[in-house]
């Protein structure tokens, strides 16, 4: 089988697993990297493809300053792809499985302090849409693409309740919409374009405010805060251990915010442990 057609069987086996969007595109094109730097020593078939092959790879992507923790992903797209080979009965050896990954140190998550998030706060407070957005992802703990696709009918103002969509392999959920959240969104639908389209955010133009123009957005702000090294997913991660600090059950902080499994929330424990400062109280509401 060629590697490109056994490229195509591997993404199509992907989605038909259910995996997430992001996910099937950075598999995708970590193997079309690999693909494309073996077909420059001839080798089009999956069987020519040797560990010396994917180790002098990941030299390359070393040489071209891709981080450890990127190359690391590489890998397993690889060790995926192959795996999947092996399954398939494409293959009986597994040419990835004996190929290491490269050591990097793995940061912690970034909370955000008291400090800083009332900094973000007062920079946005001007921009209705934006300062939406930050109050909910920094009072709910959902993932951007989450809010991303929140339409009006999801928001029940009534009880205070965001309902988040099923999306790829993620199972729907519900989360509690506190006062400061409530208040922040209720502002900006007073002054939200008025169009069919049922998404809550929207540009100026009416069109579904996109994941990546969001992230444009907040890390504007982050600037015009004066805020250093931090992230849209910060905000998620603040709102995790600010919940953990404040004894929230351990179960219930991992079905806010959708985790798929107990253990990626636990990995949050080690970081409530520092010394009470501004950046260890709850998040408070406006």
């Amino acid at each position: 089988m060629t590697l490109t057609d056994a490229h195509g069987k591997f993404i199509d086996s992907l989605r038909n697993s259910g995996k997430a969007s992001a996910t099937v595109i950075a598999y995708g094109k970590d193997i079309e990297q690999l693909v494309d730097f073996v077909s420059k020593k001839g080798k089009l078939q999956v069987e020519e493809v040797s560990a010396e092959d994917i180790n002098e790879f990941k030299e390359v992507l070393s040489k071209q300053r891709y981080t450890g923790k990127s190359i690391s992903r590489k890998i397993n797209s690889i060790k995926a792809f192959f795996r999947f080979l092996i399954s398939e009965g494409v293959l009986t050896q597994n040419p990835a499985e004996i190929v290491a990954h490269p050591k990097f140190d793995q940061a912690p998550p970034r909370i955000l302090s008291r400090i800083e998030y009332r900094a973000l706060r007062d920079a946005c407070r001007g921009d209705a849409r934006v300062a939406a957005i930050v109050e909910i992802l920094l009072q709910t703990g959902m993932r951007i693409s989450e809010l991303a696709n929140l339409s009006l009918n999801d928001v029940d103002f009534d009880r205070n309740i965001i309902f988040i969509k099923a999306q790829d392999s993620r199972q729907a959920r519900k989360v509690p919409m506190n006062k400061s959240a409530k208040t922040a969104l209720t502002s900006y639908i007073q002054v939200r374009p008025r169009a069919r389209e049922k998404v809550v955010f929207l540009t100026k133009t009416c069109r579904p405010f996109l994941v990546r123009n969001i992230r444009t957005a907040i890390d504007r702000y982050f600037r015009l805060a004066g805020i250093k090294g931090a992230k849209v997913n910060d905000l998620r991660h603040t709102f995790i251990v600010e919940q953990l600090k404040a004894g929230t059950p351990l179960v219930y902080v991992s079905q806010l915010v959708g985790h798929k499994r107990i253990t990626t929330t636990e990995k949050y424990l080690k970081l409530i442990d520092a010394p009470e400062t501004e950046a260890s109280v709850q998040i408070e509401e406006l």
